[in-house]
Parts: structure tokens; C-alpha cells; sequence
């Protein structure tokens, strides 16, 4: 109100002054004349004040903009100088962590080198400590030998007879001279080397099974198969993994893993089937590579194979070579990971960030998703039947609820995935249990692998993708029409 007030009392000044200026021309000049020029130049004095005061305005608020402008740039130059300040320190701490992670992977493979030292000493110890008592059981031996000669021989011909020895030749029957029985010294046993590293073997049975013979020359041969079966999402059922599944072609049939792979372990197999699976796995990841494909493929691991460094330590090097393995993952039991032992961390250590973990084949829902995540593990397999019918009060008694476990598992960071559904209706509850994923038949079932993709060469290279198409502005586009 002010400033409108001042600006009017301006115009009267102004008008005022132009009467007081042209006042005495009122008597040369009509009294007409003289009160139009005083409104004129009462209205050229007004248009002059408010552009005075526009222009006033403009300035302050540029003078504002200015002075905001500056505090930015001021802050701007703060932040780089703290960031500047602070980024030795980061950089030095990353590199001692680096060097303290490499560390402890080199002790973790010194540990598991004199563990398997140990084993191969301890094993020679027992042999020898065998073969120096055997000599100790040989005597033993020869003297019930000759006992039973003493007991078995003639006996003396009576004083009476000798004066007939003709008689008694011709009465007594032949005796032939006994030869002493000198035992043959026993075959020297070869010294058998155990495994890298002592492993649990499941005992044989005293009789064989039948068939087992026709498994195990199916194995050696060519009846190994690989099958995928696909992981979707709930509840759109997009296909976003597989799962690598092995399968034993015997006598024209194919063989499920629960006929095949006790027979595997008793003989010590696993390791092999296994070394066999992840190099068909390997390629059918590749594969999916070369497409452009996402997708990732799961196989699971026999709990025997973590006693088997070498079998670690190669896929370790296989996955460093090779970048399109990041699409693999391995999985492990719920006892194999709850077990670890200092070694074994130590050889999965280096396979974390190239590789997945998952969790498969659960005894229970005690999920800790913190300890989850800190082993790295990124997906965790539960049967349907555990989530939606839980058969005992361990099931039961989880910490975690089991309508809190998916979301629990997702907030850190890893994904739970119902196995076995073949029942359409389990699919609405799984849902309402926001469990994201699902396998099963219900979905799938397991199909074999396509012999050209197997054939694919295991180190071929994995072409780059096509890059994107290069963005050009509008303007250059006229211009070449033009």
C-alpha cells in the first residue's frame, strides 16, 4: 500500500509542478491548452516512475539470484574439498582390505595342504605299523605247522618187531617221509593313497544290489544326461533360471537321481558325476550367454564334493577364466553349509562374486538371512510341502514365521524359490505367501538338453553383443535431409 500511495503522491508532485511550470503561459495560451500539457506531462512523469520501479525490481531480484548462485558455487567447492580430503584414506583402506582378503584365502588353502598332508602320513603310519607286525605272526604260524606234522606222524615200531624187519615190512604199510610245509610268504600289498582329503564313504553292503553292476557301466559310458527344468516368477510365470538335473540312461530308460546316486556314493563316484555335470553345465550357461539370455542355470552339489579340493579349486580357475560363468550357480545343502570348516571356506572363498551359492534340499526353516548373505548366498530352495504342509513341530518351530520368510530372505538380498509343486492349487497360496518364485511340474518338467548345444566347444569364446544403435540429434537429421 505504501509504495502505490508514494507512486500517486509522485504524479500529483509532478502535475503540481508542470501547473506551477506552465501556470504563467495560462495567460498567453487558453486555460484549456494549459490543462492538457499539465496532464501530459503529469502522465510522462508517471510511465517514467513505473519504469523506475520494474527496473528496481529486476535488479533485486537478480541480485537474489546471484547471491544463491554464489552460496552453491561456495558449497560446490566445500564438498570437492572434503571429497579430495578424504579420498587417500578410502583408497589406502580398500587396498589393505584387499590385501588382507588375499591373506586369509592363502593361509585358508596352506590349512587345507597340511590337513591333506597329515591324512596321507597318518595313512602311511597305519601301513607300516600293519607290515611290521605281520613278520611277528609268521613263527606263530610255523610252529602250530609243525604241531600238527608231530601229531599227524607215525608211530615207533616196537623192540619186539625190529628183530623181524622183514615182517614188518612185509605186515606194515608203506610210510612216506612227510615233508615239512614251509608256508609261502604273503604278496606284498600296495600301499593305496587316499583321497586329498579324508571324506565320509558310505559303507558297501555285503551283498550288492542287483543292477548295480549295469549303473555303474551306464555311468562309465555315454548314459550321463543333463535335463533342465525352469525356475519362474509368481504370478506371471516368466522363465527367469534353470535347474541343471542328472540323469542316467540304463537299459533304455532313464534313471532318476534316487536310483543312481546311492550306488555312486558306496563306489566313490559323486566327484566324478559331479566334474561331469559342471562342465555340461558350463556349456549350457555359455549357450545362454551367447544369446544375451539373463537367465541363470542352478546345479546342485553333492555334499561329498566338498571334501575334494581339487574338484573346487578347478571350477575356481574355470570361473577366472571365463566371465560367462557368472550365470552358474552351485548349490549345497543345509547341513554342508551349516558344517563348513575353516578349509572349505576357504576354497569357496575365491569363488564368490565369479559364481552363486544357493541353499537347497533344507532340513528346517531356522533361515538366518544375515549369515545367509555374509556366505553369499543369493537363493534359497524349499520344498512346497515345507511351506505349505509342514509335516513336524521342527518344521513348525522356525524362527521366523512362515508368512515372514520370503520377505525376511528378500530384504537381504536373496530370493526363495518353492520346489516340487506339481499341484495347480498350491500356486494361489505360494502367492499369498509372496514367495516370488516356483519350479515344478505344475510349471515344467525336466526336458533334456539339445545335442547341438552340448556339442558347442567348451573354450569357445563369447562373441560380444551387438552395441546400441548411436543416438543422434534432431538437428543432424534436418541437415542431412536438407
Amino acid at each position: 500500500m505504501v509504495p502505490v500511495l508514494g507512486r500517486y503522491a509522485g504524479l500529483l508532485t509532478v502535475g503540481l509542478l508542470g501547473l506551477v511550470v506552465f501556470g504563467p503561459l495560462a495567460v498567453f495560451l487558453p486555460l484549456w491548452s494549459a490543462l492538457t500539457l499539465g496532464v501530459l506531462a503529469a502522465g510522462v512523469a508517471g510511465l517514467a516512475l513505473t519504469r523506475i520501479a520494474i527496473l528496481k525490481g529486476r535488479c533485486e531480484k537478480l541480485s537474489g539470484e546471484v547471491d544463491l548462485l554464489s552460496r552453491r558455487l561456495l558449497k560446490v567447492e566445500t564438498a570437492a574439498a572434503t571429497a579430495a580430503a578424504q579420498l587417500r584414506p578410502e583408497s589406502a583402506e580398500a587396498a589393505l582390505r584387499a590385501q588382507i582378503e588375499e591373506l586369509t584365502v592363502e593361509f585358508g588353502l596352506l590349512s587345507g595342504i597340511v590337513r591333506d598332508l597329515t591324512g596321507v602320513v597318518s595313512a602311511q603310519d597305519a601301513e607300516i605299523a600293519r607290515l611290521n607286525a605281520r613278520p611277528a605272526a609268521i613263527p606263530d604260524l610255523r610252529a602250530e605247522i609243525r604241531a600238527e606234522l608231530a601229531a599227524s606222524a607215525p608211530e615207533p615200531v616196537p623192540a619186539a618187531l625190529a628183530s623181524r624187519p622183514q615182517a614188518v615190512a612185509s605186515e606194515a604199510p608203506p610210510v612216506t617221509a612227510a615233508r615239512p610245509i614251509v608256508p609261502a610268504p604273503p604278496a606284498a600289498r600296495p600301499i593305496s593313497q587316499p583321497p586329498i582329503s579324508p571324506r565320509p564313504i558310505p559303507p558297501r553292503p555285503a551283498r550288492e544290489p542287483e543292477g548295480e553292476a549295469e549303473i555303474i557301466r551306464a555311468f562309465e559310458g555315454e548314459g550321463l544326461e543333463i535335463h533342465l527344468q525352469p525356475v519362474v516368477t509368481l504370478p506371471q510365470r516368466k522363465v527367469v533360471a534353470y535347474e541343471a538335473l542328472a540323469r542316467l540312461r540304463v537299459g533304455g530308460s532313464s534313471a532318476e537321481p534316487e536310483t543312481f546316486l546311492p550306488v555312486l556314493e558306496r563306489h566313490g563316484r559323486t566327484t566324478e558325476l559331479d566334474r561331469r555335470m559342471l562342465q555340461r553345465a558350463a556349456i549350457v550357461t555359455r549357450h545362454l550367454a551367447r544369446r544375451g539370455s539373463e537367465t541363470m542355470l542352478t546345479y546342485g552339489l553333492s555334499p561329498l564334493s566338498l571334501f575334494e579340493p581339487g574338484l573346487l579349486r578347478e571350477l575356481a580357475r574355470m570361473a577366472a577364466d571365463d566371465p560367462a560363468l557368472a550365470g552358474l550357480i552351485i548349490a549345497l545343502p543345509q547341513a554342508s553349509w551349516r558344517g563348513l570348516d575353516a578349509g572349505q571356506r576357504s576354497l569357496l572363498a575365491p569363488l564368490r562374486g565369479r559364481i552363486g551359492f544357493s541353499l537347497d534340499r533344507p532340513d528346517d526353516l531356522r533361515f538366518d538371512a544375515a549369515e545367509l548373505a555374509a556366505l553369499g548366498i543369493g537363493q534359497v530352495k524349499v520344498p512346497v510341502a515345507m511351506l505349505l504342509h509342514p509335516a513336524s513341530d521342527r518344521d513348525r518351530l522356525a524362527d521366523l514365521a512362515v508368512e515372514d520368510t520370503a520377505p525376511a530372505l528378500g530384504r537381504a538380498g536373496i530370493r526363495l524359490v518353492a520346489t516340487e509343486v506339481g499341484d495347480e492349487a498350491d500356486v494361489p497360496d505360494l502367492i499369498d505367501l509372496d514367495v516370488p518364485f516356483a519350479q515344478g511340474s505344475a510349471f515344467a518338467t525336466p526336458r533334456p538338453v539339445r545335442a547341438e548345444v552340448l556339442a558347442t566347444p567348451a573354450d569357445a569364446p563369447v562373441p560380444p553383443t551387438e552395441p546400441e544403435p548411436e543416438r543422434r540429434s534432431f538437428r543432424s537429421v534436418l541437415r542431412r535431409a536438407v
